[in-house]
């Protein structure tokens, strides 16, 4: 009796707990979750730009990668543009979609993002000795680079013959400086996003930059890899097209769907009371909780939330609830066949824990595939999914089991209370 109440007041704590962390946050590392998610264009409106690639009649590189190459360049400059939230996103062969919520001016940010990305080296004094054009290719390599045989994380880049004339000249500017500033700086746009130091003249087609003391050298190396690859697209972008989303729109969809989801939760709850008895008010306990602790992780991971990302939340309240109807008719059926309340408990999710995780276990793969191929909505839509698949799968396992057991313990064994 002891042990089940300290249990129980174990249980109500970490529910509070969770329920004030989802509304108020916790320090800085939880924060509220009106603050802490990320609310797309399709709920609070902004603008959406289409960009076309043109592609010249020669190209004859591959395709995927070179969309691939320009998605992070125009990432990379909404980022450095101050547009946080937005996103970027690759549609169809050779269209990419840029979404920036908040922004009602298509128009200005067109301006901003612009078409292409010029990368340079440029020296201490502010010389510019090389852009993208001289650069021939950009690749990211782990191998070994000197004597030592070890590999590392590297860029290696492939110069024209013009590129190569100019570094040449450039290192020997370079070295011959007499002091500690015997580095070119690679540049997007201006903004310094690496500063290599020059060792040796540099006479050849070929350059390896070798990632010093960043935390993860191979992150950092694929990064610039694909920056100076931004910085000489093999073909430009031009506005597709160019339209604002209203925030009345968005609002009102939002309001919308929390209310769908509101009544939808309200109506489930009264069925599994209805149906389960005290089996079925333990199953709310355990959605309620859920649904704090879905709250407080897409707080802490930022979720960009959507219209579809809000029916992979309301999708997985069914399938959380799900899990607990095919469990409390395992117990049912027990206890039918006379077995004592405790054995009944611990049979029934026996009995039901395979069939529960393999329904669980395809949709994560779903889900899963859906975050690798699929691009913009769909995103949100699989990460959303995602999460409530696994969190679902902890609270209504684990934490009904849990009250259950309470339950017994605190000597509540009238069968009546659970099961017709």
């Amino acid at each position: 009796m002891k042990k089940s109440v300290i249990t129980l007041v174990i249980v109500v704590l970490v529910v509070a707990g969770l329920f004030f962390a989802a509304l108020h946050g916790v320090g800085d590392f939880i924060q509220p979750v009106s603050q802490g998610v990320v609310l797309g264009l399709d709920l609070v409106g902004g603008s959406e730009i289409t960009y076309e690639a043109m592609i010249p009649e020669d190209y004859d590189g591959d395709m995927k990668e070179g969309m691939e190459v320009a998605r992070t360049m125009m990432q990379q400059r909404l980022d450095s543009l101050g547009y946080t939230e937005a996103t970027c996103y690759i549609s169809g062969e050779r269209r990419l979609v840029v979404e920036i919520p908040s922004v009602e001016d298509p128009e200005k940010a067109v301006q901003q993002l612009g078409a292409t990305a010029v990368v340079s080296f440029v020296d201490a004094d502010g010389t510019v000795w090389l852009t993208g054009s001289e650069i021939a290719g950009a690749e990211y390599e782990n191998s070994p680079t000197d004597s030592t045989g070890l590999s590392r994380p590297h860029v290696k880049l492939d110069l024209t013959s013009e590129g190569r004339e100019k570094l040449y000249e450039a290192s020997k500017k370079v070295l011959s400086r007499g002091d500690d500033k015997t580095w070119l700086a690679i540049q997007m746009d201006g903004e310094e996003i690496s500063a290599p130091y020059v060792h040796e003249e540099l006479d050849t087609d070929t350059v390896i930059i070798s990632i010093g003391s960043a935390e993860d050298p191979e992150a950092e190396a694929r990064y610039l890899a694909k920056i100076i690859s931004a910085g000489r697209l093999p073909f430009e972008l031009t506005t597709a097209k160019q339209q604002t989303i209203g925030a009345s729109l968005g609002e009102k969809s939002l309001s919308t769907s929390l209310l769908a989801g509101l009544i939808g939760l309200i109506l489930v709850m009264l069925f599994m009371i209805a149906v389960y008895r005290l089996m079925g008010l333990i199953s709310c306990i355990a959605l309620a909780t859920y649904a704090a602790l879905f709250a407080v992780a897409i707080s802490v991971l930022h979720v960009n939330l959507s219209l579809p990302g809000i029916a992979g939340i309301i999708l997985t309240v069914g399938m959380a609830v799900d899990a607990n109807v095919i469990i409390f008719e395992r117990i049912k059926e027990e206890l039918r066949l006379g077995k004592t309340l405790r054995f009944a408990i611990e049979s029934g999710y026996k009995r039901a824990m395979l069939a529960i995780i393999d329904a669980n276990v395809t949709t994560m793969i779903a889900g899963f595939v859906l975050l690798w191929q699929g691009s913009g909505t769909i995103l949100g839509f699989a990460v959303t999914l995602l999460i409530g698949v696994a969190l679902s799968m902890l609270v209504m396992l684990v934490m009904t089991r849990i009250l259950l057991k309470t339950a017994v313990g605190l000597k509540i064994t009238n069968l009546k209370l659970y099961c017709a």
